[in-house]
Parts: structure tokens; C-alpha cells; sequence
């Protein structure tokens, strides 16, 4: 048997990553090493800046901080208790600070962040707020850091938007050192199959809001991440996989003493890592075009969520890299699929860690050669460090190796025998514009569709004509003016039980959007993201009622079959309305958003490729990106 190819193809996007990237990044680096070589911030501040910064901190520890002979660690938190993930976080800054001082060091609070519940504005306006509050985390992030007096930092943050704008702030402040702090899942509850089946049944009105309601409480249900693999859980793997936590940390329960071993293990690997530390690690140098590739290898190679599509993009514009989503698709050819978990599966995040978790996946692609191992990490020993997995021994932490064999092959795999050849996520094209789909979670019958259109534009259109029996055939659903410019690209995770209805009913279903869907969607098959989106004349504000559509996930292909769409006049947009709940707010972010593809950013990235031609949705030019 010849040699595989796959890590040639790794080695190849990579490359071209990076000479696409080189001035962006070059630029990036520079700067972040100007402030990594400014002297010690509590020597170059004023004293008066220095009596602020440090007024409320213990007498016994202040004189040594101010006289940066005691190191000082920033503690950034996404803490609420709406969020069930973030919850926990309440009593870790107290925890940090504790293990901060056994370590000769200090620690504040330097600033919080929002923290939406995507679970809680599901198919509301609130939802429109939802992407946009990525940006909004990352400014808050940066304000945090630009009190410039921490020598690392540690950031708290689970969840769908927390995490990418964490971490889009930190690279702001890429000086800084940084370690994220997970809190880990909650405990399984009703199985994802069977909470599914009742949300069909309530959109049939064969179950009453009361039935429902009981369902959904027995799957969301204590403090912890939401145990489906969604974006939340997503985001935890594609922090392992950058080496940015310590190893294993991400899906250890809250409140259990490993737990609170490893969120001390943290601030140990903080001061390791510091400016002056051991290993000065920081994360500007640890972001760079190897580790987004070992991101992106991972999310195929676990079936994770699509919206980081767009939110890793954006990441790594922050840090002066650029990808887009031909160089995932190319990856997706060669990534096999590991892990089937809910919507990808019927396991949950639960099962895949015990079944052998991260660490059992980056093990086996480091054995595969599909990750670049000489990367830096948070942790000694680089990323084949981060493939083992943390325990506790009379007290003590340790890292063990994954299991060499899955005990649970239904949920992961080794690379010798995976569930799919190709990745989870691929890239569809066509005369309609690009777009990307889950295609691991799509049943290979349901891969291929050819029927007539229903064009909406709104999520309510949708629900109205399901109820009126309008829907109840083949048809190809599009709900169009819901992307970034247009509305703050919300998920729709309304149209899942109505879609899946009619797909029970056996009908041919799928759907085509410039919005997004929730990374707990799944079995329909469904193009999203699609860009140009229609605010901005994209194809789709030209599609009507009736037209024929085919939408092929095994060919990569997306079009309007019979039309030419020049001939036609576009669908009239005339915003969001009403406004209000907030929305008036971001209003600014709508006008300069960027484009699916280009990470939807709101801010300027920090990269020298941007062509107003084949970036759509643009408002900035080349001449003005920060050099």
C-alpha cells in the first residue's frame, strides 16, 4: 500500500497559510514583540498609576507587587449564573488567588466579559445579539488587559462566542501569556435521541408545552457545559488542541476534586509561562499558522461544530493569519472522522470521555501525522504532552496516556479504523454562492437533494407555511436575510423540529442559508453560511418561490437549477425591524461587518490580504489595514 498523502496535504495548506499570511503576521509579530520588550509596566507606570492598580490589594503582598519582585497574574471571567457552564466560576477567583500565593505570586480580577446563553435566545430576537457578542468579549477582553500589570493571565470562558472572543482579545494583548481555565460538563441526562423526538412531537402538537418543558429539564439540568457537542464543547477541544489548557482539563466535572486540582495545575502553568517564567510562552507566538491547522484537523477529526468556520477565522485574523474555507475543505479530504457524539452520533460529550476523550484523538492524529508537533503549548512538553490525560494519585495530579484501545468504539475510534474516511464539515459551491455543511451528521441517503424551493425571509415565514401545510413534500427551504450584515447572522435552531418532521414524514429535506444554525444541528442536511448573503446582493435575494434547487453535500455543489439569476431583480431588504432589545446598539457592527468567510469581524483584522473583490460584505480597504 503506498503512503498515505494526508500529512502532505497538511504540510501543504499550511504552507500556503503561511505564505499567504506572511506580511499580516510579520506585522502582528512585530508588535506584540515591541510590548513584549517595553520595560516591566510596574517600573514604567507612574506611581500613581501604580497606587490605583494595586490600592485593594493585601497590604502583606502590595509592596512586593509594586516593586514587580512578586509576579501577578490577570484573571479575565465570563462568570454568570445564567450560563450553566459558567456558574462554577464563581469560586474560582478566590481558588487562583489561594494557589497563586503558595506560589509567591498575586492575582486580580482584572475585568469580565458577557456572557450570552445561545440556549436562552434560541429562536428569539435576543439572537440577533448573539454573534456580535463575540466582538464585544473580545473588547472587553483587551480593556481587562490594558491595564498592562500582569506578567500572564488566565481566561475563564466555555461557551459558543466566549471563548473565540476571549481569545480574539488575548491575541490583542499577544504579549501576555495566557491559560484558559475550563469548569467542565454538567452530568448526562435524558438521551439527545429522545429529547429529539419530543421536540418533533410538540411541533406535530402530539405533546403538550408541559411535556416538553419536563424533556428539556431532564437534558439541561445543573451547573456544567451542555453535554451535546455543539460549539461549547467545540470550543474546549480546539483549545486542547492548540495546547492552550492543561492537558485534559477540558470535560472533568465541576465541583469534583480533580476538577479543582486542575484549576490550580492552571495557575501553576500560568506562572511557568509568565514574563520572567521558566517557559515565557506568549500567546501571540503560541497562535500561529501550525496550531490553527492542528485546530481545524481536530474540529474535522471530531465532527464539531460549523460556526467555527467563522470564528476561528476571525481568530486567526487576529494574529495576522488567514485561511478560508477551500484550505478546510481540502483538510476535510484527508482528516478521518474519530468521534461520533450527539448530533454527530448518539453518545454525548460524557461518553467520549470515557471512551478515551481528547487526549485518545490528538494521540492518534500526532500517530497519523496530521498535526504539527513541534508546536509550542502552555504545557512542557508540546503538544504530545497534551495527549495525555490528568488523574489523581493519593492527592497528587498526574498525566497519563490515553488507553491504547477505545473502550467504547461506538463513540471514538483509532485512526486504523475510523468512521469516515473524510472529515466532519465541507465546503459547498455553486451558482448560488459558498457555503459549508456538516456533512458527518447527514445520513449518506439524505446527502444528495434536487426539489423546488421555498424562499423565506424569516424563520417565522417558515413556521407559518409548516403550520399551513405548505411544506409537506420535497422541498428545498431557504431563509435568506439572516447573514451578519443583514440581521447578526442568528442561528436558527428553530427550523430543526420542523425540518425534521418532514423528514420523518419522508419527504426530502434541506435547507439553504445565509444565517447560521446551531452546532447542535444535524441530520438535515443543511448549506449555511452562505456568502455573498443576500443584505449585500448576494444570489440568494434573487431566488424565488418554485424554483428548482440541487444541493449535492458528496459533490461539494450548490445551484439554481434553469434560471438565470441576472435576469432577475433582487428581493428588497429594508432591515431588521423592529428594532430595539439592545439590537439599535449594534447597529454600527451591522454596517461594518465583514462576511462569513472573512470571520464576520467587526473590527479591523490584523492582516494584509483584504481584496474588497473576493472579500464580500466589506467596508475597509487594503490601504487601511495597520501596518
Amino acid at each position: 500500500m503506498s503512503p498515505s498523502p494526508a500529512p502532505a496535504v497538511v504540510a501543504e495548506v499550511t504552507e500556503r497559510i503561511r505564505r499567504r499570511s506572511r506580511a499580516g503576521r510579520r506585522a502582528y509579530l512585530d508588535r506584540i514583540h515591541a510590548d513584549a520588550e517595553r520595560a516591566d509596566s510596574r517600573t514604567r507606570l507612574s506611581c500613581a498609576n501604580l497606587a490605583h492598580a494595586f490600592a485593594a490589594s493585601p497590604e502583606s503582598e502590595r509592596l512586593a507587587v509594586l516593586k514587580a519582585a512578586r509576579p501577578n497574574l490577570g484573571i479575565v471571567t465570563a462568570y454568570n449564573d445564567v450560563l450553566s457552564a459558567h456558574r462554577p466560576y464563581e469560586d474560582y477567583p478566590a481558588v487562583i488567588r489561594d494557589e497563586a500565593r503558595r506560589g509567591g505570586a498575586s492575582a486580580q480580577v482584572a475585568g469580565g466579559t458577557p456572557a450570552m446563553c445561545d440556549g436562552v435566545t434560541q429562536g428569539t430576537v435576543g439572537m440577533e445579539l448573539s454573534l456580535f457578542s463575540r466582538d464585544v468579549i473580545a473588547m472587553s477582553t483587551a480593556i481587562a488587559l490594558s491595564h498592562d500589570v500582569y506578567d500572564a493571565a488566565l481566561l475563564m470562558g466555555i461557551c459558543d462566542k466566549i471563548v473565540p472572543g476571549m481569545l480574539i482579545g488575548a491575541l490583542s494583548a499577544g504579549h501576555v501569556p495566557c491559560v484558559f481555565v475550563p469548569a467542565g460538563p454538567m452530568g448526562s441526562g435524558i438521551a439527545n435521541a429522545a429529547k429529539a423526538k419530543v421536540r418533533e412531537a410538540y411541533v406535530r402538537g402530539d405533546a403538550s408545552r408541559d411535556e416538553l418543558l419536563a424533556v428539556e429539564q431532564q437534558a439541561y439540568h445543573s451547573a456544567g457545559t451542555c453535554t451535546f457537542y455543539g460549539t461549547a464543547n467545540s470550543n474546549q477541544v480546539l483549545l486542547e488542541a492548540m495546547g492552550l489548557h492543561v492537558p485534559g482539563a477540558a470535560f472533568v466535572p465541576p465541583y469534583s476534586p480533580l476538577r479543582d486540582a486542575l484549576t490550580r495545575q492552571a495557575v501553576r502553568t500560568a506562572l511557568q509561562v509568565r514574563a520572567g517564567g521558566d517557559r515565557f510562552t506568549p500567546i501571540g507566538e503560541l497562535v500561529d499558522e501550525r496550531s490553527i491547522v492542528n485546530a481545524l484537523v481536530t474540529l474535522l477529526a471530531t465532527g464539531g461544530s460549523t460556526n467555527h468556520l467563522i470564528h476561528w477565522v476571525a481568530v486567526a485574523r487576529a494574529a495576522g493569519i488567514v485561511f478560508d474555507w477551500s484550505d478546510v475543505d481540502q483538510l476535510s479530504g484527508v482528516v478521518p472522522l474519530l468521534a461520533r457524539i450527539y448530533p454527530n452520533g448518539q453518545a454525548d460529550i460524557n461518553d467520549f470521555e470515557r471512551a478515551g476523550g481528547t487526549g485518545f484523538v490528538l494521540r492518534e492524529l500526532l500517530d497519523l501525522g496530521l498535526l504539527h508537533a513541534d508546536v509550542p503549548t502552555v504545557n512542557a512538553g508540546g503538544l504530545a504532552a497534551q495527549a495525555l490525560r490528568p488523574e489523581l494519585v493519593e492527592g497528587g495530579l498526574r498525566f497519563a496516556a490515553p488507553p491504547a484501545e477505545t473502550p467504547d468504539a461506538a463513540v471514538l475510534r483509532g485512526g486504523a479504523d475510523p468512521f469516515d474516511t473524510t472529515g466532519g464539515l465541507a465546503l459547498i459551491a455553486g451558482n448560488l454562492g459558498r457555503a459549508v455543511i456538516k456533512v458527518a451528521a447527514v445520513a449518506p441517503e439524505h446527502r444528495v437533494i434536487e426539489a423546488p424551493a421555498f424562499v423565506a425571509d424569516s424563520q417565522d415565514e417558515v413556521a407559518a407555511a409548516f403550520q399551513r401545510g405548505d411544506l409537506d413534500r420535497d422541498v428545498l427551504v431557504v431563509v435568506r436575510f439572516q447573514g451578519p450584515r443583514a440581521n447578526g447572522m442568528p442561528e436558527l435552531h428553530r427550523l430543526t423540529a420542523i425540518l425534521g418532521v418532514l423528514q420523518s414524514a419522508g419527504h426530502r429535506v434541506a435547507l439553504v442559508t445565509d444565517g447560521r444554525m446551531s452546532g447542535a444541528s444535524g441530520r438535515i442536511p443543511a448549506a449555511i453560511h452562505l456568502t455573498p448573503e443576500a443584505a449585500v446582493g448576494g444570489p440568494c435575494a434573487k431566488l424565488r418561490t418554485g424554483d428548482l434547487i440541487r444541493l449535492d453535500a458528496n459533490a461539494g455543489t450548490i445551484d439554481v437549477l434553469a434560471v438565470d439569476l441576472e435576469q432577475r431583480t433582487r428581493a428588497r431588504w429594508d432591515g431588521p425591524h423592529p428594532l430595539g432589545l439592545g439590537r439599535d446598539l449594534f447597529a454600527g457592527m451591522r454596517a461594518s461587518v465583514t462576511g462569513a468567510e472573512q470571520g464576520a469581524c467587526s473590527w479591523l483584522p490584523f492582516t494584509d490580504d483584504l481584496d474588497p473583490a473576493a472579500a464580500d460584505n466589506t467596508t475597509y480597504r487594503r490601504d487601511l489595514v495597520t501596518q
